[in-house]
């Protein structure tokens, strides 16, 4: 009798387990699907695209379409540009980040709380109710249409020290205080101390910024002018046009501009996931 009530609840474990299993792969699928599709297309001629019966692999692999991309728009020096322009934001908001977020989580003086809950409450700040200010503030500097547009207003940022205070403060005082008997200065403590203990919340401070910087377009867009400024979303976006209903094209040069981040994820996926979980904003 025993033995068939742990039968029944073994079975029944199992059923909720595969249940559980199958949800998880359905939404993986629909989420993987768009994507798959975006790719495969890439590879399509056009009259293989719009057709009655749907095939997701191409009849015959078009690798043409991806040098077909240079021809359309300048991606070479877009895709240079998203670079330069992740890239500096990136390092920039993780040291001027790491710098604030050491004095809102570790040094005492008057008012910290105050100003870090302020400087907090400008994440809610929309973009569009500092575009024209900020456009203006360039154009007085004359700055538009350069790197430095793109660039400057975005080099410290308040998520990047809400991140990483959350992390500073999980370290305990007492390998702080060892290190100022040791005669270290608040300098040294961060950079010898602090950061090699939090380098998983650092790769997934870089992972984020890295990839909301890659996908902005409305900044770049009002702030740049010329062909040689734009970033990859902003001239995907602009022409568009120019590659007509040629989707297999246009899909070759979605697959080029989201190649970067999804290599980026990847490469640091066990550590993003660690740090997530360090900083406690898991779901």
């Amino acid at each position: 009798m025993a033995s068939n009530i742990d039968r029944g609840r073994y079975i029944r474990s199992a059923g909720l387990v595969g249940v559980k299993y199958l949800v998880l792969l359905s939404g993986a699928a629909a989420v993987a699907f768009p994507f798959l599709w975006m790719v495969f297309t890439s590879f399509k001629g056009p009259s293989e695209i719009f057709t009655y019966s749907f095939k997701l692999l191409p009849s015959k692999w078009r690798f043409s379409n991806y040098l077909e991309v240079f021809e359309f728009i300048p991606f070479g020096r877009m895709f240079l540009n998203s670079v330069i322009v992740s890239v500096v934001i990136t390092i920039s908001q993780m040291f001027t980040g790491a710098l604030a977020a050491y004095a809102f989580a570790r040094l005492r003086f008057p008012g910290r709380d105050v100003l870090f809950y302020a400087y907090l409450a400008t994440m809610m700040l929309p973009e569009q109710v500092r575009i024209i200010p900020s456009f203006l503030l360039l154009k007085w500097m004359h700055l538009i249409d350069t790197h430095w547009a793109l660039t400057l207003p975005w080099l410290a940022g308040p998520f990047s020290v809400f991140f990483l205070r959350q992390s500073f403060l999980d370290i305990p005082q007492s390998l702080l205080d060892a290190a100022q008997i040791d005669g270290a200065g608040h300098l040294r403590i961060l950079f010898q101390v602090i950061v090699p203990l939090t380098r998983n919340t650092f790769l997934t401070l870089g992972v984020f910024t890295f990839m909301w910087s890659w996908n902005m377009f409305f900044w770049p867009l009002v702030m740049t002018q010329s062909l040689t400024m734009r970033t990859l979303p902003v001239g995907l976006a602009m022409f568009k046009s120019q590659m007509g209903t040629n989707w297999a094209v246009m899909m070759a040069a979605s697959v080029l501009a989201v190649a970067p981040i999804i290599l980026a994820f990847f490469l640091a996926q066990r550590r993003f996931i660690e740090g997530i979980t360090l900083t406690g904003l898991k779901s």
